[in-house]
């Protein structure tokens, strides 16, 4: 990192930040994240973060990457590979969005000096009970983050002023915050998981040795496009040459988990074009599920004896994907051995996806918030819960596919408490009733109010599902509910 750029020297020693005062600087950058709508191609500038990165010295270069893009699953694949190479013994940077609580949770290095295994607790309706654990492993630290944000603010304000491509967003300013820190801390490999999108996103500005594209369906149509053919552009922009590839006969190396036709044609065209290599789940790559796990046919070999903590059958398509993005690896030279594969997968963990953070009664969180993975959530819960009645905690944010979404959860409910989240984009909870019409309805005017219903409206042989947006995942999750 340039010191020139960022004042590393002389303003670290004139200056300094608190954690509130960070956050607060990071608050004023504009913030596409709590913007129901705007201008996708106007407003996202790839050359704008490019810009900025070459001035304080290209910090993204000089890395290992694994880059992930899709429509669902896509943050649950990245912990899966982040997790097995860690395992491997290697040093692993994680980059993920949004945060359920802390914006810290984004920027996480896993490395092998850790507590004990992150193995499941007593069983609940068949399934395993994960220890809560109330912060992300690995987290950046807030003194770190501080320090990150006061060496760069000098260099992002001069930028600002004189970008022809207008100001860095905050998504932007904290990914290059990721690339910073990452190297500083010397990773061996870093995971990035796309923000929007992909082609346009900031983490497109790094050279990845993998890709994977989990699976692609219907999400922020007006601003990836109205069909599947343009949603897939979108995320398969992150399939590109890398201008400093060693040879061609190392080709940047593409994993698909299974698509739908119209996607799946993008994805193959544009490997073609940029001299890709590709295999897909499904075809090249095979899972099967069998008593007490699964196993997984890869590109080089079978791996047996599979297990994950993380509950539905989408989880075993992401594990797969993750499993042969790290065997993808050996085009490389980095093999990574059965054992660390296996014990990454079972040790993973991803707060917020199916999470259970409660088991008498049970109460679970995830984050499901199109149609398919809504889709995925029922037939989950469907599947591992016994219950006397469940009741449904749903908010959502006002630019997703709303009457989608409650479509799919709609049957599951037999109470539902309607909230928001601490956010501008999200739903007001009277603009949900006429989707659940027929059920006994509660509205709150946050997710504090609907945390406390919960606590008086659930029995100990009830589950309570909170779902819908992430924002209110996370708020909930930060709640403190009262029992266990």
């Amino acid at each position: 990192m340039d010191n020139r750029a960022t004042g590393k020297q002389a303003d670290r020693q004139t200056e300094r930040m608190t954690y509130p005062e960070a956050i607060r600087y990071l608050d004023s950058l504009i913030n596409y994240e709590k913007i129901p709508a705007y201008p996708y191609r106007e407003s996202l500038k790839l050359e704008r973060v490019k810009g900025f990165l070459k001035t304080i010295g290209n910090p993204q270069h000089g890395l290992r990457y694994i880059h992930i893009a899709g429509t669902k699953g896509k943050g649950s694949t990245s912990a899966f590979i982040a997790y097995i190479l860690r395992e491997a013994g290697y040093r692993t940077g994680l980059y993920t969005s949004p945060h359920l609580y802390d914006f810290r949770e984004r920027i996480r290095i896993l490395s092998t000096q850790r507590s004990s295994s992150a193995e499941g607790g007593p069983a609940y309706g068949g399934a395993p009970v994960p220890q809560f654990k109330e912060e992300f492993e690995g987290m950046i630290s807030k003194n770190e983050l501080a320090d990150l944000v006061i060496r760069l603010r000098p260099a992002i304000e001069k930028y600002n002023k004189n970008s022809k491509y207008g100001p860095l967003s905050f998504f932007e300013v904290y990914t290059c915050l990721a690339f910073i820190y990452f190297k500083e801390k010397e990773v061996d490999f870093a995971v990035l998981e796309t923000g929007l999108g992909g082609r346009l996103d900031a983490t497109n500005t790094a050279f990845s040795l993998v890709s994977a594209i989990t699976p692609i369906s219907y999400e922020h149509t007006q601003k990836l496009g109205n069909s599947l053919r343009g949603i897939a552009t979108e995320k398969a922009g992150i399939i590109k040459v890398r201008p400093f590839a060693r040879s061609p006969v190392r080709p940047l190396i593409i994993i698909s988990a299974p698509q739908e036709k119209e996607a799946e044609g993008v994805i193959i065209n544009r490997c073609q074009e940029v001299g890709a290599k590709l295999y897909e789940v499904g075809k090249d790559i095979t899972y099967k599920k069998i008593k007490d796990g699964f196993k997984v046919k890869g590109i080089f070999g079978e791996y047996l004896n599979l297990k994950i903590n993380l509950l539905g059958e989408h989880q075993l398509v992401n594990a797969t994907v993750a499993v042969a993005a790290v065997e993808a690896l050996r085009n490389y030279d980095i093999n990574v051995n059965i054992d660390s594969i296996r014990r990454g997968l079972y040790n993973t963990v991803w707060p917020g996806r199916c999470e259970i953070i409660s088991k008498n009664p049970a109460v679970v969180l995830d984050g499901a918030q199109n149609i398919a993975s809504a889709k995925a959530l029922k037939e989950t819960v469907k599947r591992n819960f016994k219950y006397r009645k469940l009741i449904l905690v749903l908010g959502i944010s006002k630019d997703k596919d709303i009457k989608g979404v409650c479509s799919q959860l709609y049957d599951l409910a037999d109470t539902v408490i309607l909230t928001k989240a601490n956010n501008p984009r999200a739903a007001e909870p009277k603009a949900l009733t006429k989707y659940f019409n027929d059920k006994k309805q509660h509205i709150t005017n946050n997710v504090q109010e609907a945390l406390s219903l919960v606590e008086k409206e659930t029995g100990k042989e009830d589950l309570a599902l909170v779902t819908g947006s992430l924002f209110v995942v996370g708020e909930f999750r930060n709640g403190k509910i009262r029992y266990r």
